[in-house]
């Protein structure tokens, strides 16, 4: 019997692939900024009031400024992340994953032609669960194994 839990391989990769996915989305597409219309709205209802007091102009500045703030933190957070990995690890997913070319590049064509030597895709397969243990880890989006014992477990 094992202290440390099973972890999930296929489902862990998926959560970390969807961090860099959105890495990617956040890195390299531009944010659209919301801005406030400038027409009033006519209505024959007249309204009644609600109590609250809104600012359009204000909501709309806040929402861009804290939204970009959000995505340039995690995308920093990653390249840290990422930064902090030893040289194979960070050079496969630097490679692989972060670039804005990413759904051209194959696994095959990053352990063939982009490693100098090449190497074997088994050994490509190693240093990218290492690299995707240490992001999920950092991530906390590991996901365990449940076993037939964890069933009846509260």
């Amino acid at each position: 019997m094992s202290f440390l839990p099973e972890i999930d391989r296929e489902r862990t990769q998926e959560a970390v692939e969807a961090i860099l996915e959105r890495y990617r989305m956040y890195k390299f597409l531009s944010f659209e900024e919301r801005e406030a219309s400038t027409t009033s709205n006519i209505s024959d209802i007249p309204r009644s009031f609600t109590g609250t007091t809104s600012d359009q102009t204000a909501s709309i500045a806040i929402y861009n400024v804290d939204t970009r703030a959000q995505q340039k933190s995690f995308c920093e957070r990653v390249e840290r992340v990422v930064r902090r990995m030893p040289r194979l690890e960070r050079f496969l997913i630097e490679e692989r994953y972060m670039t804005i070319e990413h759904d051209y590049i194959t696994d095959q064509h990053v352990y063939n032609h982009v490693f100098q030597p090449p190497i074997s895709g088994g050994k490509y397969s190693k240093i990218r669960w290492k690299a995707f243990y240490k992001l999920a880890a950092d991530f906390d989006v590991l996901v365990t194994k449940k076993g037939p014992d964890d069933e009846g477990a509260t």
